[in-house]
C-alpha cells in the first residue's frame, strides 16, 4: 500500500519566488533592508533620484546620458547574475531548463518588486531581430529632467547587460517611447548596435512607426 509520505516525498511545489511579502525582508528602525537570501537591498529615494539627474546634467552636460547608460551597464550584468543564481538555487534547475513562460514570470515579477514598474517582453519582432521590452510606472521616467528625448537611460543600460548575457550576443538598447514625455508606457527596443543606429534619426515618432520603419530597412 502506498503511504502519503511516499506520495509528497520531493514533492516541493515552490511559489512565487519574488512576491513582495516573501521577498523583501528589513528592519525598519534601522533601516536595514534585505531580500530573502540575507542580501542587503538599496532603496532609492525620490529625492536622490532627482540629484543624480541634476548633478551629472550640472557636471558633464550631455554626457550625462552616457554615463547613467553605462551605470545601468554595470548594474545589469550584476542583476542578470543575481537573478540567475536565486532562481536556479529556488526553482532548483538551471535557467535552460525552465519554460519561457515561467522565466518571463519571475523576471516580471522580479521587476515589480524591486520598485521599477511593471515589465513585459514582446518578441514578435523576434524574426526581424529585435526583442521588445515595454515597461510603466518607471521611478526614473517619474522624476527625469524636461527633455524632448526619451530619457530613461539607466533601465537601457540595465536591459541591454542583461539580455546580452541572455542571449549570448552583445545586443544594445534603444529607448523609443518615453513616459516622461506624456507616453502611456516606455519601449525598449534590443537588438545588435549597427541595426539600431538608424533609430536615433527616427525618435520623436511614435514606437509602432520607428519599429515598422526598423524591421524594413
Amino acid at each position: 500500500m502506498i503511504s502519503v509520505a511516499d506520495l509528497v516525498k520531493d514533492k516541493y511545489l515552490p511559489s512565487n519566488y519574488f512576491a513582495a511579502n516573501a521577498y523583501i525582508k528589513g528592519d525598519f528602525e534601522s533601516g536595514l533592508i534585505e531580500n530573502r537570501r540575507g542580501d542587503r537591498l538599496l532603496a532609492l529615494p525620490e529625492t536622490f533620484l532627482k540629484a543624480i539627474y541634476l548633478g551629472l546634467e550640472k557636471e558633464i552636460g550631455q554626457a550625462s546620458g552616457i554615463v547613467l547608460a553605462n551605470c545601468g551597464r554595470w548594474w545589469g550584468k550584476n542583476f542578470y547574475v543575481r537573478f540567475v543564481q536565486e532562481i536556479s538555487e529556488y526553482y532548483g534547475k538551471t535557467l535552460a531548463e525552465m519554460e519561457m513562460v515561467e522565466f518571463l514570470q519571475c523576471l516580471k515579477q522580479c521587476w515589480k518588486t524591486h520598485g521599477w514598474g511593471t515589465f513585459d517582453l514582446d518578441v514578435s519582432y523576434y524574426q526581424y531581430g529585435f526583442l521588445v521590452v515595454k515597461t510603466t510606472n518607471s521611478p526614473f521616467a517619474a522624476v527625469a529632467p524636461q527633455s524632448d528625448q526619451p530619457i530613461c537611460y539607466v533601465e537601457a543600460g540595465i536591459l541591454s547587460a542583461f539580455f546580452s548575457q541572455l542571449t549570448g550576443r552583445e545586443l544594445d538598447c534603444v529607448q523609443t517611447a518615453c513616459e516622461s514625455l506624456g507616453s502611456d508606457c516606455n519601449y525598449f527596443v534590443l537588438g545588435l548596435a549597427h541595426r539600431l543606429k538608424p533609430v536615433t534619426a527616427w525618435l520623436g515618432q511614435d514606437h509602432a512607426t520607428i519599429m515598422q520603419q526598423l524591421c524594413h530597412s
